[in-house]
């Protein structure tokens, strides 16, 4: 099996597992979206759906992609509003321009040279559009990874990695902040999110 046969099924049997879930929105996303006015959002890793459906749910236009096609399928029976693609996003990147591009937890066990994926996603940004990214600053108790040599690097250290003009996408939010958290079966825990947020500022595209 080669590899991104073996992260679709990696992704397909989590969001199996997690199905009977009611999906819900990432709270980092909704604290940071909510007071936005709705436009065009890419959901990068849509996984379950629940951001998606809360973009949607506020008028925003969204397109969620995930590796999973089982997530995918998932979310396209809801008959709502969305454009559900199943995207491997480490040889492809879905076309249009967002005036909102989301990355909650855009973490994977496989190979994928995720700078390379923020960096396009910034640059799809419309003027004036942001890039959310939300990564664990911490490992929750139902992590899939739990090894405890894994270093989470912080929102300032994702930035630099991404080797944007800083001119044009400006940070405008670098937090790590702790919340409590509900896991998939219930189990609550604190765990620490890395948030950072880049601005693509208003202006002529080069």
């Amino acid at each position: 099996m080669n590899a991104p046969d073996r992260a679709t099924e990696f992704w397909d049997e989590l969001y199996d597992r997690r199905a009977t879930a009611a999906p819900k929105v990432n709270p980092r996303l909704a604290e940071i979206a909510g007071p936005l006015r709705p436009g065009a959002a890419l959901d990068l890793g849509c996984g379950g759906g629940g951001d998606a459906l809360w973009l949607a749910g506020r008028g925003w236009r969204v397109t969620a992609v995930d590796i999973s096609g089982s997530a995918v399928r998932s979310l396209q029976e809801r008959g709502e509003p969305i454009t559900a693609l199943r995207v491997d996003l480490a040889q492809d990147f879905p076309d249009g321009t967002f005036d909102l591009v989301s990355a909650q937890y855009f973490h994977t066990p496989f190979e994928l040279d995720r700078a390379r994926v923020l960096r396009t996603a910034a640059q799809a940004l419309n003027p004036g559009g942001r890039l959310v990214v939300v990564d664990h600053g911490s490992t929750a108790p139902w992590s899939w990874n739990q090894d405890p040599d894994l270093r989470y690097p912080a929102p300032r250290e994702v930035a630099e990695e991404l080797a944007l003009d800083p001119v044009e996408w400006p940070i405008e939010r670098a937090d790590a902040l702790a919340r409590q958290a509900t896991g998939p079966a219930g189990r609550t825990a604190t765990v620490v999110d890395h948030v950072l947020v880049l601005r693509r500022i208003p202006g002529p595209r080069r």
